[in-house]
């Protein structure tokens, strides 16, 4: 194998840390539309709080990259309905 260049090397270690930025934000989002489904299935109080948040965690993912805003206008469109 070649050695890399110094800037290869960079980006390597660049690509690193935006994976388990991502990563870390792709899973808090699961965990809030998670938390979301359930407070509807049953019936908690709390349902409108946990919506906005839900929203806002797609907006800022989108605004991030992280998710494309395409991606994010259409899972936000999807649980609005289920409200």
């Amino acid at each position: 194998m070649a050695n890399k260049s110094k800037s290869a090397k960079k980006r390597v270690r660049q690509d690193v840390k935006r994976r388990l930025r991502n990563k870390s934000v792709l899973t808090g989002l699961k965990t809030q539309l998670k938390l979301y489904k359930e407070s509807l299935s049953s019936g908690a109080e709390n349902k409108d709080e946990l919506f906005r948040k839900v929203v806002s965690s797609f907006h800022k993912a989108a605004s991030k990259g992280v998710i494309h805003k395409k991606n994010a206008s259409r899972n936000i469109s999807r649980i609005s309905k289920l409200s």
